[in-house]
């Protein structure tokens, strides 16, 4: 499921979307791995993420002191967009 850059989310009512993953990354100190996507279709660029078992199946973030970390991460991502974008 998380083999490629893609990965396809199931509402409840059973609609599907493709999502574009951005990147994944593993937390040691929880011992779970997350993903981090977003919709290419939305103009906004909404990123979601969630956490994942080995068998792929994909868990919401509840914990707000899990999103904090999940927040510096992408944050730390974001970063070296950007610094990569000005040194070209």
């Amino acid at each position: 499921m998380l083999e490629s850059n893609k990965i396809l989310i199931t509402e409840e009512d059973g609609t599907e979307t493709e999502m574009e993953i951005l990147f994944t990354f593993d937390d040691d100190s929880r011992n779970k791995s997350y993903v981090l996507f977003t919709d290419p279709k939305d103009e906004e660029g909404e990123v979601f993420a969630c956490s994942y078992t080995d068998e792929g199946e994909m868990e919401p973030v509840e914990d707000p002191e899990e999103w904090s970390m999940i927040e510096e991460v992408f944050g730390a991502f974001v970063e070296e967009l950007d610094d990569a974008e000005v040194e070209e």
